[in-house]
C-alpha cells in the first residue's frame, strides 16, 4: 500500500516493465485487469522498481534465467 508505482510484467508482455501500470484503489490496494490466454503464465510485480512475487499466486516457478516468478493458470 505504501508503493509509489506498481507495474505487472510477465511472459504475456515480454517482461516489459512499462507495458502494464497498475492503478491504486481508494483503499490502497493496486489493481489491473488484463485478459490472458488459456494456459499457465509467469509474472511478477515491479514495486517502485523492485521485483516482487505475488503473495496470492497459485504457485512459484522459475523464468528462463532461473529467477523465481509467480504462476497463474488460466482456463
Amino acid at each position: 500500500p505504501a508503493a509509489k508505482e506498481v507495474h505487472l510484467t510477465g511472459d504475456f508482455n515480454d517482461w516489459d516493465p512499462e507495458a502494464h501500470s497498475m492503478k491504486r484503489q481508494p483503499a490502497g490496494a493496486w489493481l489491473l485487469q488484463l485478459p490472458l490466454s488459456h494456459g499457465h503464465h509467469h509474472y511478477r510485480f515491479l514495486v517502485d522498481g523492485k521485483a516482487v512475487l505475488d503473495p496470492r499466486a497459485q504457485g512459484i516457478a522459475r523464468d528462463h534465467q532461473g529467477e523465481k516468478v509467480s504462476l497463474i493458470a488460466v482456463s
